[in-house]
């Protein structure tokens, strides 16, 4: 397992972006040399974990749970042959394209030393936005990647580091549970059901996700309080 490149975006001026600045930093390319990477500090405040790479809706991206995005080089080639068109490293504006690593298949809460220091953990899948499917001019794009449900996955900064292309991936901690990646982004996109089993996970969970689930969780037993207080009455 290793690192391919390290990429990182620049602010672009776009017409079909919410961004309040009207630039985007989804167009990516690989860096030359080492790139620092840290937590960036909460969301809402906090940018991109890696040095030089620009957000540019805090909004929505960026901050300690959204840190970093990885991409897997076989998902890009996947994509390539369905869409018959070329997917370069960093073209889903993924910070880091990996080779040999189950990304989506993950744990919530995986973490991986890449290089000699940097640790990072996993903590959801990406869900995908209409800058996204601007930048790739496919039309659908949302739902067809929502459908998929092949992520890549947005990881926080256990330790911060300094990485560059070819360095190797080791995975130093897979949790007991069974939430993966992609089982966590099903659950708050098109399998709401699924929240309650996602819980597992715990706090290594994106807290927005961690949020919905406890909230869902707590509409069920309400409902099912409820239902139980009607059938009382005589």
């Amino acid at each position: 397992m290793k690192l391919l490149t390290v990429n990182r975006g620049r602010p672009r001026p776009v017409e079909y972006t919410n961004s309040p600045s009207g630039t985007t930093g989804i167009f990516k390319e690989p860096a030359d040399g080492p790139v620092g990477v840290a937590d960036p500090g909460p969301p809402g405040r906090g940018g991109s974990g890696v040095a030089g790479d620009a957000v540019c809706d805090l909004r929505h991206h960026g901050g300690s749970d959204q840190a970093v995005y990885a991409f897997a080089r076989e998902d890009l080639d996947s994509w390539e042959r369905e869409l018959g068109r070329s997917l370069p490293n960093g073209a889903f504006g993924e910070n880091l394209t990996t080779s040999g690593l189950d990304i989506t298949g993950a744990r919530i809460g995986e973490r991986w030393r890449i290089g000699p220091d940097l640790v990072l953990e996993t903590t959801s899948g990406r869900i995908p936005c209409r800058t996204f499917q601007s930048r790739l001019g496919e039309e659908g794009w949302v739902k067809r990647f929502t459908r998929r449900a092949v992520t890549g996955a947005y990881l926080r900064v256990i330790v911060p580091g300094e990485i560059r292309a070819g360095d190797p991936i080791e995975i130093v901690h897979r949790p007991d549970h069974e939430v993966t990646v992609a089982m966590a982004f099903r659950a708050v996109t098109l399998e709401r059901e699924l929240l309650p089993e996602v819980l597992a996970a715990g706090d290594a969970l994106h807290s927005e996700a961690l949020r919905l689930a406890r909230e869902y969780v707590a509409s069920l037993n309400d409902s099912a309080r409820h239902r139980s207080a009607r059938s009382s009455v005589p």
